[in-house]
């Protein structure tokens, strides 16, 4: 359920619309005129309410649900209890994310400290030799630096900096405090607070005298429709760019070392770490705390799981999980190994003196 003090109420929206926007489908046509007003988890979802069941883990909240309508797979539908309209979506995740869209559009969007766009604010610090396309966004305390360039749109968050020579694209928001130094951004990118982009790399020559830091002339290069959570780092390239590829997802708190290529439309959890000049394919996954060492390759589709500790080059396609990583097969079979041989020798905890 949403706040109305920070995403006002929707217009009512009927089912019929929900199958407009989603491919979905009903049995009954007279379920199509059905209003809908909101949106709401299965437990708390109350008349006039549209949720969704997208796994069957949640199928007793399902039988006692209020809500007017669910978004539900059709394998599930004969599960909706009376009442309720079944809404048949091949995906109700994303059918049910479609639909938050369009009724809470300024969700999709990050909003600044002010609220709605007003152009450059008194406290901002704008270098005169910088290029701002009409319709940007600047709020108080943000520092845009000599000969940065920013597309229409976009929004820069309060005391965020954009270094000198850095190229924003067309409607992105980059929020509070979001440092970017020699970067290149694309367009619909969303960088959100806390977030440091462009920095050295971690590059020194090690020697018996000491350590030697290895200059770094790279960039950072994200391309469209890549959004990056809150308190991440990308280095920039130490000799090449650092590029981050078209509508990749990066959530909060990962690190992305110098020269390291993350393909399009991959996805980076929380607390994982990607090692020097490392190249990620399309659509890769990283779950939680997964660390990927340097100069490999994982190939497109790979998904890497939680805790995973990556020391080798993956093949397209693999799913691998433990440290050091491995197939999910394999991991499988040694952990079921281990269990025989634990009750082989009774579970006991014996030592020796």
């Amino acid at each position: 359920m949403s706040d109305p003090t920070f995403f006002p109420r929707p217009k009512p929206a009927t089912v019929a619309d929900v199958c407009s926007w989603t491919g979905a489908s009903v049995g009954d046509d007279r379920a199509a005129y059905v209003v809908l007003e909101g949106v709401a988890p299965l437990d708390t979802a109350g008349p006039g309410d549209l949720t969704f069941l997208d796994n069957k883990k949640y199928i007793d909240r399902l039988a006692t649900t209020r809500a007017s309508a669910c978004l539900v797979h059709s394998r599930f539908a004969d599960k909706v209890p009376e009442g309720v309209v079944a809404i048949v979506a091949v995906d109700p995740y994303r059918a049910f994310a479609t639909v938050v869209g369009k009724l809470y559009p300024a969700a999709l969007r990050l909003e600044g400290a002010y609220g709605e766009p007003d152009g450059i604010a008194a406290g901002a610090h704008v270098h005169p030799t910088a290029r701002l396309e009409p319709g940007v966004t600047v709020e108080p305390g943000a520092v845009i630096g000599a000969r940065a360039e920013i597309g229409t749109g976009t929004v820069i968050g309060a005391n965020a900096v954009i270094g000198h020579d850095v190229r924003i694209g067309r409607n992105c928001h980059v929020a509070a405090n979001v440092t970017l130094i020699h970067a290149l951004l694309g367009n619909r990118v969303i960088i959100h607070s806390g977030t440091r982009v462009g920095q050295d790399g971690f590059g020194f020559a090690m020697g018996p005298k000491g350590h030697l830091k290895v200059p770094q002339i790279g960039r950072v290069v994200i391309q469209d429709d890549v959004e990056i959570g809150a308190n991440s780092t990308i280095d920039r390239g130490a000799n090449r760019d650092t590029v981050i590829g078209e509508g990749s997802k990066i959530d909060n708190l990962v690190q992305i070392a110098h020269n390291v290529v993350v393909g399009r439309h991959c996805v980076i959890v929380s607390h994982a770490g990607v090692s020097g000049s490392t190249v990620l394919g399309d659509f890769v996954v990283l779950a939680g705390q997964a660390g990927v060492t340097g100069h490999l390759e994982i190939g497109a589709g790979a998904q890497i799981g939680a805790q995973a500790g990556v020391m080798e080059n993956v093949p397209p396609g693999a799913r691998i999980v433990g440290s050091p990583a491995k197939p999910i097969r394999e991991f499988a079979r040694e952990i079921a190994t281990l269990k025989k041989l634990a009750r082989r020798d009774g579970g006991s905890d014996r030592t020796e003196d």
